[in-house]
């Protein structure tokens, strides 16, 4: 009894009432999704019984299969387009503004700053509805459809980039583009060679960031979609859940969740490259411009 008295006194002892939570909650997130890809693999329409192993629900069916099923080829090449062209219309506008964020001194650029760091508690649903009013009522650009959508998800990502480059210009500091003036370089090609160069890690890991978060929205899409052609991924899977779908539709969601996971090792790894030799490089908060 003394000894286990010692150990529960100990400050240093293993957390491990933390670390079983930690595990349950990983298996009570994860099971699920694990079992909905397991699935897309049986050889039966069935979403719930095993019947074999088969690849019919990928390519095999001639009729509803991912490959071969028209409304669910379309769902999945959308998402991916939108996923790309959001990331790079995304990207440079949001480390333009942690530049403009970074350097400019006032009540504008204070307020600027403000109201990216209200985007992330800000309501999804509220910017969709207000996106929405703006593309069908008022006289505006804006319309439903591919247009409407990237317009939309751009502006509601575009606060991912801005606080993960600022958080890197706050570590790397002036000193580097203040001794690339002193050498002779002007302002410009200070930022453009030496600063833009050092803000690549945080950049990539936006552009993750970004993309992974696209490909799986549902509200922003779903409101501003236009017609089926438009539908990705997360509005098909939500139209389609409730009709007896077939084990295509796991299929479909699990192509997505591989291609996100790809992403998102690849970003981690290249993070890691651009940041070998960096204190604290390899953590997964550096990566996420948490640190």
């Amino acid at each position: 009894m003394r000894g286990v008295a010692g150990w529960w006194r100990d400050p240093w002892r293993r957390p491990w009432g933390l670390l079983v939570v930690t595990v349950l909650y990983l298996v009570w997130s994860l099971l699920p999704v694990l079992v909905a890809a397991l699935f897309s693999f049986n050889a039966g329409r069935s979403r719930t019984t095993w019947q074999g192993f088969s690849m019919r629900w990928y390519y095999g069916d001639p009729l509803r299969s991912v490959w071969h099923d028209a409304s669910l080829h379309t769902a999945l090449t959308h998402t991916l387009w939108l996923g790309v062209l959001v990331t790079a219309l995304t990207i440079p506008l949001g480390v333009a503004m942690a530049l403009g964020l970074d350097r400019w001194r006032g009540p504008l650029p204070a307020g600027a700053n403000l109201a990216v760091l209200v985007s992330f508690v800000l309501p999804e649903i509220l910017i969709a509805v207000s996106l929405l009013f703006v593309a069908t009522v008022l006289t505006t650009p804006l319309r439903l459809g591919t247009s409407g959508q990237v317009i939309g998800l751009v502006t509601y990502q575009l606060s991912y980039p801005v606080v993960i480059v600022r958080a890197r210009l706050l570590t790397i500091g002036r000193d580097y583009e203040e001794a690339a003036v002193d050498l002779g370089a002007s302002p410009s090609r200070a930022v453009g060679r030496v600063l833009l160069r050092m803000l690549v890690p945080a950049i990539f890991a936006s552009a993750v960031l970004v993309f992974a978060d696209v490909i799986d929205d549902f509200v922003i899409v779903r409101y501003l979609s236009g017609d089926s052609s438009t539908e990705p991924v997360s509005v098909k899977v939500y139209n389609t859940a409730r009709a007896a779908p077939t084990p295509a539709l796991n299929a479909l969601t699990t192509l997505l969740l591989v291609t996100s996971l790809l992403v998102v090792v690849l970003g981690y790894l290249a993070h890691r490259r651009f940041t070998r030799g960096e204190k604290s490089a390899g953590g997964l908060d550096v990566f996420t411009g948490e640190a």
